[in-house]
């Protein structure tokens, strides 16, 4: 039996790594509480606390009074200390965001763009990074890298509008076009695995350690997220619950089965508004409709809300989260329309559910995700996983997609 070693180099960097990552999550924190967290001794806190303060990604933020003795001087990760820049492209936009070393977004370019094709999309990449650093958002010498959130399968599934052109995503090494806009690395993620990172590392997976994700943007995706740390499953797919089999209720295709995606994502809903004469082509516009298309959207949102219904229920039987989070694209206002549309249904059939909730990344949640991945990395910290520096988007899909059938 082979079992792994560690050298005294090795030990020293996962020790680091171990305090980053109790002051990213439990800041503002003393030395004591490291210690104690950590189980080292003190001397030995003190001095990776050291080294972290000269390489300035933590800082000394306050003493702590009201204690007896010296009070404790508490720390906190630098905000300055480290930047990452995320971008999420999706077939009806592309989102790129500058963050600091907490989170907090410094600089935010977005493109409301359909079929978005690559060359165009690495132009408006290096556009971006250009803007950043003439506005001095970042400072260069402390990016950790580049972050993206892209659906797998990207040219390949055939979604309502799909142009045949688009298909050039196709094998397109989106990595090595990155990596010739930069000297930074480059880390990729599927969009709905980014977004749950995120919401580890900022949102409700601050408060709960296992959850589901589902990602409502222009197709369907969902995450999920065991012990903080987000399970893909054996052949690196897991939670694809747009490709969840459903069965139809009503009108010419009741009886089949089709996937939950072919049932509920925002391109969906914008095609049932279309059909019914109702002209929406963005988020913003689903905001802005008149009592007609809000009751057709309402009327939309509740009979979806029977399929996620059911899709909950079964995580719940299947994973037992503690919660399951809806986020990405659509309003805020709708996905808490919805989610107490489908609490009801829930309630209607006396089922047993995990908690439900609204993510909070909301619109931004993949690019927020895609940001976050570099500074994991940078950091330390446990969500930050090796082949996000190896992977592009994933090609030839496991399984039939099916023709598209209307809403």
């Amino acid at each position: 039996m082979l079992v792994s070693g560690s050298n005294t180099e090795q030990a020293a960097a996962a020790n680091r790594a171990m305090i980053l990552s109790a002051i990213h999550r439990g800041g503002p924190i003393s030395r004591t509480e490291l210690a104690a967290q950590s189980r080292l001794t003190k001397q030995a806190v003190t001095r990776i606390v050291e080294r972290l303060l000269d390489d300035g990604l933590i800082m000394e933020a306050r003493r702590r009074h009201g204690l007896r003795g010296q009070p404790a001087i508490e720390l906190e990760i630098d905000p300055e200390g480290v930047f990452s820049i995320g971008a999420n492209v999706d077939r009806d936009h592309l989102t790129i965001v500058a963050v600091d070393a907490v989170g907090t977004v410094r600089g935010r370019i977005h493109h409301e763009r359909r079929f978005l094709l690559p060359d165009d999309f690495v132009a408006l990449m290096s556009d971006a990074l250009s803007s950043f650093r003439r506005r001095k958002i970042i400072q260069e010498s402390r990016l950790a890298g580049i972050g993206l959130a892209i659906p797998d399968w990207l040219g390949e599934v055939p979604v309502i509008g799909f142009p045949p052109e688009y298909r050039r995503w196709n094998g397109y090494d989106v990595r090595g076009a990155l990596e010739a806009l930069s000297d930074h690395p480059v880390f990729i993620d599927n969009d709905a695995n980014a977004a749950a990172l995120g919401e580890i590392e900022y949102g409700l997976g601050t408060e709960i350690d296992s959850f589901f994700y589902i990602l409502a943007n222009a197709c369907l995706g969902g995450s999920l997220v065991i012990d903080g740390v987000r399970h893909k499953g054996a052949s690196g797919i897991g939670g694809e619950i747009g490709w969840l089999p459903v069965v139809f209720d009503e009108g010419p295709y009741a009886g089949s089965t089709q996937p939950l995606g072919e049932m509920f994502s925002l391109f969906i809903l914008l095609d049932y508004l279309q059909q019914k004469g109702v002209t929406a082509t963005t988020p913003s516009d689903l905001l802005e409709l008149d009592e007609t298309g809000r009751n057709l959207v309402s009327a939309w949102l509740r009979k979806v809300s029977v399929k996620i219904a059911q899709a909950v229920v079964n995580i719940g039987m299947i994973v037992d989260p503690e919660g399951v989070l809806i986020g990405g694209r659509f309003p805020v206002r709708l996905i808490d329309e919805l989610l107490l549309y489908v609490h009801e249904e829930i309630a209607r059939l006396g089922a047993q559910a995990p908690s439900l909730h609204r993510a909070a990344g909301s619109e931004d949640a993949a690019a927020l995700g895609a940001a976050a991945i570099p500074l994991a990395h940078r950091l330390g910290l446990p969500s930050a996983e090796p082949e996000q520096r190896l992977r592009n988007p994933l090609g030839g899909h496991p399984l039939q997609a099916p023709d598209l059938v209307p809403a």
